[in-house]
């Protein structure tokens, strides 16, 4: 009993060591979740789990003793490890107790309903793309495109900036030309956040129709949104600034643009 058991910990403490790693994640399409927040959220979208490691933390708060008490009822595998392996393993500073294995929802281009979506083109930082995620969720956009060089949904900083829209939210990552086909064959018309474009109400005057589909593009924190993509967007779109002002967060830019673009929608 006590080999088996040890089997057990040594599994899935080197699992979420192996998807600390995005090749991992892809491979194996599971991701880690941490905190008590991010793992109630997951079982509320009702993922399924693989596994969960607990720590003396979780039991010193009325709430991680509800979530600890949930996870057997839900029959998650849950391993109790000590403090200092918790916290070699967990990715914050102040970690909570409690870490997850699971596995999110993959959707396809085929399942996203129709409506305005944001396409994310090369963001890097985990941070943003999840807060994007987030802001796109929240402001009630169809879906969130990730296209090549942006950071992995699944990277933990991201899911913790998403506060579990992730779980929720439809996310699609693809490249160029999957994209730009699929836009084309639904209708889309695509605006790409630029310093230098069209200023954002002349922009939503120029619609067609208050029922028009379109897919806010937002680009790399530094360099912007790539050239090929510039050159298919039906518009170049600027959120007027305060003078002085240079620019915006990626993640503020897009929320202000989805928000305008939803609201007549």
């Amino acid at each position: 009993m006590t080999s088996t058991r040890g089997r057990i910990r040594s599994n899935l403490q080197s699992t979420v060591r192996d998807l600390q790693r995005r090749k991992a994640r892809g491979r194996r399409g599971l991701a880690v979740v941490e905190g008590v927040r991010l793992v109630e959220e997951a079982l509320s979208a009702g993922l399924e789990f693989k596994g969960a490691l607990v720590a003396p933390e979780l039991a010193r708060t009325t709430r991680g003793q509800a979530l600890a008490t949930e996870l057997a009822s839900h029959a998650v595998p849950v391993e109790e490890v000590g403090s200092r392996i918790f916290a070699d393993l967990a990715g914050t500073d102040t970690p909570q107790g409690v870490l997850a294995i699971v596995q999110p929802r993959v959707w396809t281009l085929t399942e996203i309903p129709g409506g305005p979506l944001l396409v994310i083109d090369g963001v890097q930082d985990p941070g943003n793309v999840g807060t994007l995620i987030r802001t796109a969720h929240a402001l009630g956009a169809a879906a969130s495109l990730l296209l090549r060089g942006s950071a992995d949904p699944l990277n933990a900083k991201a899911l913790r900036a998403a506060m579990g829209a992730t779980f929720r939210h439809p996310v699609v990552q693809l490249d160029d030309a999957p994209f730009i086909t699929w836009a084309r064959e639904r209708g889309f018309t695509l605006w790409a956040a630029a310093a230098d474009g069209v200023p954002l109400p002349r922009a939503l005057d120029n619609r067609t129709s208050s029922q028009e589909l379109i897919a806010v593009i937002v680009g790399n924190e530094g360099a912007g949104i790539r050239p090929q993509l510039n050159a298919i967007a039906a518009e170049r779109v600027a959120i007027p600034l305060a003078r002085g002002a240079e620019s915006l967060n990626v993640a503020v830019a897009a929320g202000i643009l989805l928000y305008e673009v939803l609201r007549g929608h």
